[in-house]
């Protein structure tokens, strides 16, 4: 039997492991593979990410090594050195990590010293913006991984143009797709009375803010938020505020001023919550990089609050549209929003909810 560990730290990464711990445990595999689950505890708020846990049927960590919020260093090497351990006892024949934050990037480089092979699922995404921690971490983690796991075809031909071995990559598709598919026939049969938001009446757009190139800066900050006032005259705006942003928002005097436009803020949501509420909605406004892929899949029009992507395919095919982060441009691709009734798209290739299934097969056998 072959053992995995398993690498989890933020949020993103939850959605991300889901699918891949559910198919590991089916029937067809749990002979083959054993997984160590591994929670970093980069997301430093447990409750939180115990809920999500729960919600995406995600099985009590076998590590739970709580390095806490610091510096992106500081971060990651205590990350490092805790891991370092959990790999010592285990002895895994490959460390697998999702994504792109601290809790991947540093994991990769402890297994790559102890000569462990790194699996790296949603390689080869690329914003080509350096000044991105996200963008940093990728692409470490992909010079490191002996297993590249590929969402969409542009993570392939970035792979490739960086000299990666056409035996390493893998397009398998989309695991946040996977989850949620899972969690829409989920949510489908959840009691309505155990939620925390009911479906807001008539159109609505649903924010999410929280990169600290768009929150971290007070001139950014409220130049975004004039645009989304304006928006918010057409459409009322559903915002689940992060914690940082609240934070940044309260540091800038701006809640007392948000209060009196339709942007209708609310605390953190679950990830089924969250779902329910986005998934009815007219609009996404975002700055996440998931979200981009999902409303993509459920054909809602979302406008991203960035200069770039590394998630292309919901832009040339899907239904995200990239607006900057000025208030022109916010509020140019609005107006086209209006004016055409919202971007189009179709669901990418492999977006099917098996791509756990086939990163799953090629860990087995390999």
């Amino acid at each position: 039997m072959r053992k995995l560990i398993l690498v989890a730290g933020a949020r993103p990464n939850f959605m991300k492991i889901a699918p891949i711990l559910r198919i590991a445990r089916s029937t067809h595999f749990r002979e083959k593979i054993q997984v160590v689950l591994v929670h970093t505890g980069q997301h430093y708020d447990y409750e939180m990410s115990q809920i999500f846990f729960d919600e995406l049927e995600i099985p009590r960590p076998a590590y739970f090594l709580g390095v806490g919020s610091a510096s992106h260093a500081v971060q990651t090497a205590r990350i490092m050195m805790a891991f370092e351990e959990a790999c010592l006892v285990e002895n895994p024949e490959i460390v697998v990590v999702v994504g792109d934050v601290n809790s991947t990037v540093a994991a990769a480089l402890v297994a790559k010293k102890l000569e462990i092979k790194v699996a790296h699922v949603e390689a080869g995404l690329r914003s080509h913006d350096s000044t991105m921690p996200e963008e940093i971490n990728r692409r470490v983690t992909d010079v490191l991984s002996d297993f590249l796991f590929v969402s969409e075809r542009s993570g392939v031909l970035n792979l490739k143009n960086e000299g990666k071995s056409d035996n390493a990559i893998h397009f398998v598709g989309n695991v946040m797709i996977d989850t949620l598919y899972f969690q829409l026939s989920k949510l489908s049969q959840r009691n309505t009375a155990t939620t925390q938001v009911s479906r807001p009446p008539g159109p609505f757009a649903v924010l999410t803010l929280h990169r600290p190139s768009n929150v971290d800066r007070e001139d950014k900050l409220k130049e975004i938020f004039s645009a989304l006032a304006v928006i918010a005259r057409d459409l009322p705006i559903h915002f689940p505020v992060h914690p940082r942003t609240h934070e940044r928002l309260k540091q800038n005097n701006l809640l007392t001023e948000i209060s009196k436009q339709a942007l209708i803020l609310q605390p953190p949501l679950s990830y089924l919550d969250f779902l329910r509420l986005w998934k009815d909605a007219a609009l996404v406004l975002t700055d996440s990089g998931g979200i981009q892929e999902e409303t993509t899949a459920l054909g809602i029009p979302c406008i991203t609050i960035r200069e770039n992507t590394e998630r292309p395919i919901t832009v040339h095919e899907g239904t995200n549209t990239l607006a900057g982060t000025s208030s022109e441009g916010i509020l140019k691709a609005y107006e086209n929003f209006k004016s055409s009734g919202g971007k189009k798209g179709k669901i990418p290739s492999l977006w099917d909810g098996k791509a756990a299934e086939r990163i799953v097969a090629v860990l087995a056998i390999t």
